[in-house]
């Protein structure tokens, strides 16, 4: 039977992929890779409208949409403004990625948090997941996410690298775990951890394409055909056959972000 996997988190940005995105989702395509969930960061809306418009054309494509950590200082009255009306179109399918890095500071942390609150009440407002960015702060992400009612709408903490405490305190606030290249690392233990051990119900793979290629392309672009990967590395984890794995992933996806395909297995 052929692999049927959902990237949950991939980054399509122009200056990272100059020949345009239809040549990566076509290599996806061909890898497996049935549906692809498409971030629209940066320090303006530019990227955002773009992958909106994207998944407009594509049923196999959906957006995600919001403010990254890096960029938290560069967010005003009206560019809020208008991510909150790009969050608003029905291809847009989760507030992310957002939340807390304090391993670069390339914003202060004060600003991090105002931007990581204000995200979180504009994912209440709209009803939709967030897709939740952490790096070097996870007391702070936790204690936003609890305080801020964040578990209204649940959502991904994406691209996962903290260890089993931080995956419970996340699950219980409804946060499903997405594993990235990242649990291809010989050295990530605490990650390998959490993927044998975490609720077949409440895991997912990714890329976050074009950073951390899994182990096979190391060094190299990463791209969403690369979550196979990723995805065998996790069925290895958890000694499981990589097309259950592919099923229970891509489900997962399906049901967290309300994603309509009536093509693919939903459970």
């Amino acid at each position: 039977m052929a692999l049927q996997l959902i990237d949950s988190h991939c980054h399509l940005d122009g200056h990272h992929f100059p020949e345009g995105p239809e040549p990566i989702l076509a290599r996806g395509l061909d890898a497996g890779v049935v549906h692809f969930v498409v971030m629209g960061v940066a320090r303006d809306d530019s990227v955002a409208q773009l992958v909106v418009s994207l998944a407009e054309a594509r049923p196999d494509v959906s957006a995600a949409v919001g403010m990254h950590p890096h960029d938290a200082d560069g967010l005003d009255d009206a560019l809020f403004e208008r991510l909150e009306q790009l969050c608003g179109h029905d291809s847009v399918v989760a507030v992310g990625e957002v939340g807390l890095d304090y391993h670069y500071m390339h914003s202060a942390a004060e600003e991090q948090q105002r931007v990581f609150v204000r995200m979180i009440d504009l994912a209440k407002r709209l009803g939709k997941p967030l897709i939740v960015h952490t790096r070097s702060a996870p007391e702070q992400t936790l204690s936003i996410l609890r305080d801020e009612g964040a578990g209204e709408v649940g959502g991904i903490i994406h691209c996962f690298s903290e260890d089993r405490a931080f995956a419970t305190r996340a699950l219980d606030l409804d946060f499903d775990l997405s594993f990235s290249g990242i649990v291809t690392f010989a050295k990530a233990h605490a990650v390998h951890e959490v993927a044998r051990w975490a609720p077949s119900e409440r895991i997912m793979v990714e890329t976050d394409s074009p950073y951390l290629a899994p182990a096979p392309r190391r060094g190299r672009r990463n791209e969403p055909a690369n979550v196979v990967h990723v995805a065998k590395a996790v069925a290895r984890l958890r000694d499981e056959p990589i097309e259950q794995l592919a099923s229970q992933t891509t489900a997962n996806v399906l049901r967290r972000l309300r994603i309509s395909r009536p093509d693919l297995a939903a459970d």
